[in-house]
């Protein structure tokens, strides 16, 4: 049996990841569920495949390195759909638009995620040329695609996602940052605004900003660009949406720029794509990477490199493995050969070794650990390269001639929702969201209640825990009202809205700059933050030079995932 599995990891897993018979039992143990997905993963070895598989099985039993979970799901299965992200073009013709919706069904089905880029359909109310008429726009066909995957599960587990991008100088843009204002249109999507350099600069100096239509790409009208900055600000205040996509940042790091511009990407953020690409994720288990001197937690650098080197050939071997529902997805999985590795367990990690999150010292320290693993990342993708050839699309990218590759890119830093669950970590590399907190919405309709059980260890090791703050950290999710703790020990445990935004941007400005697809992080905000806060953090992410950026004030949706009441059950959630 794996290595801590939660009361909460245990549900989940029997709920999705289990086999079932048909009387929707769980058939596999979760030993067998790892073998199943080890063995698939390894048989595209040619040496020593049986060598791979208990290498692999071995970090997944351990909880050192799980893949996304479409490979959980399905490695193994006839027809097994391994990875989490798709990216699919939509051109300006109801044939394509169909098209494209019919694919994404597909893949939801399949347990994947898409993202889309609406900017190439003409905007509302445009002419039909060949047909008469006027354009229904980029947000009712969002619509369709809305309610199509409101009835298609992922896997059969899981609502499907979405990724739903406009770009900034589309005459609908207006429409497209209120659109989820109402609380019920586009409730299976992300929304983002493709957020362009000049948008920026125009916003800066208060020049007028021409919106194209992209039917002939003539100016429609032109805007005051920071009244539809302020709409923007506004929507997401309330909401959440829209995020920003930085598609300039993007291409500037494209690999493959011969093969066109990047103009979307999966719908949390963490890998922009051509139109067709695919790619597999998977993430490290910081919490697990920890060795003890003199009873001193420091990071276990050796296995955190083994642990990569393991992961980017696993992740390599699920393009091999992987059963493609589209050929144009598989000819770019295979010309590209794109992965994405990434981390979870951050915080728990920093907790280890008692560094706050808010300081220069847990950023510092982020960013060279991510230059370690993109470092050993790069050096395994060489190694396969020399081994299995690089990928074929090499000659073409930015890599000829120095850096003979076998993946166009090798790191992602994924949001990890459900494998941290099940590693019994936490998220990504976001902070504690809480110490004590209900998970609302993961299975359906069923709560999960949750206390990381570091928390409670590293109290008890420094010898504060005790029967009165057990009672008042489960009732708040919270120490830092907790006097009888000196300061600094509190400041070890501060939770997500306790953190000031600028130093949630400055870990994800740290773990971006050597993560060559991007980072998914959500800024959570206290109920109180304001639109100038979220003003500001939209405009720094962009100076960052960060591709993405998502924020999310507490209490402005309804159905909110992530409560702080936990125990005991009580109105304020």
């Amino acid at each position: 049996m794996p290595l801590e599995i939660s009361k909460n990891a245990m549900q989940l897993l029997q709920e999705r990841y289990l086999l079932k018979n048909d009387r929707g039992q769980a058939i596999e143990t979760l030993d067998q569920l790892f073998r199943r997905v080890a063995k698939c993963v390894a048989s595209v070895e040619t040496n020593d495949s049986k060598l791979w598989e208990n290498r692999f099985f071995d970090q997944m039993a351990k909880l050192e390195f799980l893949p996304n979970s479409p490979t959980l799901m399905n490695a193994g299965q006839p027809n097994g759909q391994l990875s989490a992200c798709f990216v699919l073009p939509i051109e300006d013709s109801l044939e394509s638009i169909f098209t494209t919706l019919k694919n994404a069904a597909l893949i939801h089905q399949s347990g994947g995620g898409t993202g889309y880029n609406f900017s190439n359909l003409r905007p509302k109310n445009d002419m039909l040329t060949s047909l008469g008429g006027t354009s229904s726009g980029p947000i009712a066909f969002m619509n369709v695609y809305d309610a199509a995957t409101q009835h298609v599960k992922q896997g059969g587990k899981r609502r499907g996602a979405n990724m739903g991008i406009l770009n900034v100088d589309h005459p609908d843009i207006k429409e497209f940052v209120t659109a989820k204002l109402d609380g019920v249109s586009l409730q299976n999507f992300n929304i983002s605004v493709g957020i362009t350099d000049n948008f920026m600069n125009a916003l800066a100096k208060g020049v007028p900003w021409d919106l194209i239509n992209p039917r002939n790409g003539k100016a429609e009208k032109t805007i005051d660009p920071k009244t539809l900055w302020s709409s923007l600000v506004q929507a997401a205040w309330r909401t959440g949406d829209p995020g920003l996509i930085f598609l300039d940042t993007i291409n500037a790091h494209n690999p493959i720029p011969k093969q066109g511009l990047i103009k979307s990407t999966n719908p949390c953020g963490e890998v922009p794509l051509l139109g067709y690409e695919s790619c597999n994720l998977g993430s490290v288990n910081l919490s697990k990477m920890i060795t003890f001197r003199s009873h001193k937690a420091a990071i276990d650098w050796d296995r955190l490199g083994f642990a990569v080197a393991l992961g980017v050939r696993f992740l390599d071997n699920v393009i091999q493995c992987n059963h493609y529902l589209l050929k144009e997805v598989e000819g770019m999985a295979h010309k590209n050969r794109k992965i994405g590795l990434g981390v979870m367990g951050w915080a728990e990690l920093l907790l280890q070794l008692e560094i706050p999150y808010a300081s220069k010292e847990a950023v510092q320290l982020g960013e060279r650990l991510m230059y370690f693993i993109k470092t050993q990342s790069y050096e395994t993708s060489e190694k396969l390269a020399k081994e299995k050839g690089c990928f074929p699309a090499w000659d073409k990218s930015v890599l000829n001639p120095n850096t003979k590759l076998r993946n166009a890119t090798c790191n992602s830093i994924a949001p990890t929702g459900s494998i941290s669950i099940i590693a019994n970590t936490t998220y990504s590399i976001e902070p504690f969201y809480a110490l004590a907190f209900k998970r609302k919405g993961v299975l359906d309709n069923k709560t999960q209640v949750s206390l990381n059980s570091i928390v409670q260890e590293k109290l008890t090791q420094l010898g504060y825990w005790t029967n009165d703050i057990r009672e008042q950290l489960l009732e708040t999710g919270s120490i830092q009202h907790i006097n009888s703790i000196p300061k600094n020990i509190r400041s070890l445990f501060e939770t997500s809205l306790e953190i000031p935004w600028k130093y949630h941007l400055k870990h994800q400005r740290a773990f971006q700059k050597y993560t060559d697809n991007a980072v998914s992080k959500t800024i959570n905000l206290p109920n109180s933050a304001t639109e100038k806060d979220i003003s500001d953090i939209y405009r720094t992410a962009w100076e960052y030079g960060l591709k993405g950026i998502t924020i999310y004030r507490d209490g402005s949706k309804a159905n909110q995932v992530l409560q702080k009441c936990g125990f005991p059950e009580n109105d304020g959630c």
